[in-house]
């Protein structure tokens, strides 16, 4: 079934903001004291610049120059994003808001994963992680909080996470290649090692805290202080992104199963029980394509796949059956590189936020009742895009 949104609230919420070539703080001039919403805002990044969004309304809180390409993740808080700058993890604290000298220092800021109290930054450059307690971050002291290095085998594209115990996942690999993940105690005593998990990429953590990599062969799992390898049909099926939720054990993730297939859309999904140890790929029926970008998990643990059609079409992990579908933006094609604008989506409970680059435009939809409730149009296309969540 295919819902038809109610359209007559967002037309009346776009906003038309001018993000002009000086972006300077305090331009638009919201002051966070009087606001509704002064924690968990929006953020997001166009050609050099960010702007902070009222996650209800949309309305521009205020707006900041960046660099002219730049990456934004939530710090786990409900209050800072982590924004990728060249000289490392800058910090957006989108209460005040304010894009502040704090910066983690990094050669080339990648992932960032909170879980349970901590937050882990990587370091592509160096493939080290700097570790800090997240509440620990206030972005008001001027200060950067306490925190823990541990230095990698090998500088590589790669991620780290830390589970509640203080155990510490981080994956393997070096400029050329990457092979798989190690377990670390706090100490930095290595644990268990898996090198079973080819191009391995991204990370997420169902329930029981069982933690998940994707390889271009299948997928590797943490769970009871071992690894377990699950393989791919195919000789070669690639996940790249595992989209998770903390009470679920069934995790999502994108799948392709062509090395040799051009551009960034994706056809296909993987369903993995990390309680059953299945590895299941699913063909999504015709006309629904996405990219890494286009998958959240929401309400009823729900997948919720943002297509080429404009729509986003809810997907049930238990049947791997799309159940029902929301209209929300105009159809749109794949991008020429990873990087361009490109529409994208985020959650944060029953809200799910889209952007359409096309009509410089982001939107907030209602998962439980397919409403877009808010848009706002904004004078330079959305790319990334962050809720400052916990």
């Amino acid at each position: 079934m295919k819902r038809t949104i109610t359209r007559g609230a967002a037309s009346a919420a776009v906003v038309a903001v001018a993000l002009t070539a000086s972006g300077c703080a305090g331009a638009t001039g919201a002051d966070s004291s009087d606001s509704p919403s002064a924690t968990g805002r929006l953020a997001v990044a166009y050609e050099g610049g960010i702007a902070v969004l009222d996650p209800a309304t949309l309305e521009v809180v205020d707006q900041f120059d960046s660099e002219e390409f730049t990456r934004l993740n939530s710090a786990g808080d409900g209050r800072n994003v982590m924004v990728t700058m060249s000289e490392g993890f800058q910090v957006l604290d989108t209460s005040t808001p304010e894009l502040t000298d704090l910066v983690f220092d990094a050669v080339t800021p990648g992932h960032v994963v909170p879980h349970g109290s901590t937050t882990a930054l990587y370091d592509d450059g160096t493939g080290d992680t700097t570790i800090y307690d997240t509440e620990a971050l206030d972005s008001t002291s001027g200060e950067l909080p306490e925190t823990r290095g541990v230095p990698a085998e090998a500088a590589h594209h790669g991620v780290s996470v830390q589970l509640t115990d203080g155990t510490l996942l981080t994956t393997i690999g070096d400029e050329e290649s990457r092979s798989g993940a190690r377990a670390l105690d706090p100490e930095g005593e290595e644990l268990a090692r898996s090198e079973d998990c080819p191009s391995i990429h991204g990370e997420g953590t169902a329930a029981d805290e069982v933690v998940v990599f994707g390889c271009e062969d299948g997928a590797l799992l943490y769970h009871d202080g071992a690894f377990e390898k699950l393989d791919a049909d195919e000789e070669y099926g690639r996940m790249g992104n595992a989209y998770v939720s903390a009470t679920s054990p069934i995790v999502v993730g994108d799948y392709k199963d062509d090395p040799d297939a051009e551009g960034y859309l994706l056809d296909q999904v993987v369903l993995i029980d990390t309680a059953g140890h299945t590895y299941e790929k699913v063909e999504l029926p015709d006309g629904i394509e996405y990219t890494y970008r286009d998958v959240i998990r929401g309400p009823g643990e729900n997948a919720y796949i943002l297509s080429t059609d404009g729509a986003i079409h809810v997907l049930d992990p238990d049947t791997g059956e799309i159940t029902d579908a929301i209209d929300v933006i105009d159809p749109w094609e794949g991008p020429g590189e990873w990087q361009e604008p490109h529409p994208t989506l985020v959650g944060t409970g029953d809200t799910a936020y889209v952007t359409e680059p096309a009509k410089n435009t982001v939107h907030a939809v209602d998962l439980t009742t397919g409403e877009v409730t808010a848009s706002v149009e904004l004078e330079a296309a959305p790319n990334e895009i962050a809720v400052a969540s916990e």
